[in-house]
């Protein structure tokens, strides 16, 4: 169920969701220039983590694994970048938002329960 076409879109908008929530908050902690740098940086360094980290042939990805991790560590990355945005939601006082988003990463985690075994198991 972790590779469906409709849970891979699922995924890939709360990749996207996750991002802004980083960019938006990098915009609230600076009222200068240095927040544009924050506001683009922040969610760029995420996406980078998010897609050079990877466990060969998974099959909810490219299979591609620029820097080889192992399924645990893959794994804490994907629950770490998700986290943080719940929490950069959070913080910017947007808190059933932050929920949302926390509810639906877990559903899309237990709906995925196939490729999370694959993880463990690699």
């Amino acid at each position: 169920m972790g590779s469906h076409p409709i849970n891979l879109i699922i995924r890939f908008l709360l990749e996207l969701s996750a991002l802004t929530a980083m960019g938006l908050w990098g915009w609230k902690q600076n009222d200068g220039w240095f927040r544009f740098i924050l506001v683009l940086g922040i969610p760029i360094i995420a996406a980078i983590i998010w897609g050079v980290f990877n466990v060969p042939n998974d099959p909810s990805r490219s299979g591609e694994a620029p820097i080889v991790v192992s399924g645990i560590v893959r794994l804490v990355i994907e629950l770490a970048f998700f986290t943080i945005a719940a929490l950069a939601l959070n913080d910017l006082g947007y808190i059933k938002l932050s929920w949302v988003i926390g509810i639906l990463v877990v559903i899309h985690y237990i709906i995925s329960y196939d490729r999370i075994i694959w993880l463990i198991n690699r």
